[in-house]
């Protein structure tokens, strides 16, 4: 089959008409991509309760530690007897 041949029998196929889809099938594909959109909702919800929760507790140990204020020195002795 040479290229002409492969193009010609290409274009019959793609020209044709594609066969009627069964109407249980269709009822089926609508059933699960209901099912799809329900449950990527549901994670992109949780997705973003987790990185609010995530930010929360930052926020909560950064307001508890302080890490930006330095520690105070314990390598000098305490002033005695003044």
């Amino acid at each position: 089959m040479n290229r002409t041949q492969r193009e010609a029998a290409a274009r019959r196929i793609m020209e044709s008409t594609p066969p009627p889809v069964p109407p249980e099938l269709y009822a089926e594909v609508v059933r699960r991509g209901g099912r799809l959109l329900r449950r990527r909702r549901v994670v992109v919800r949780l997705t973003y309760l987790l990185l609010f929760a995530a930010m929360v507790t930052f926020v909560v140990w950064a307001l508890v530690a302080r890490p930006w204020v330095e520690p105070p020195s314990e390598t000098t002795p305490p002033l005695t007897g003044w």
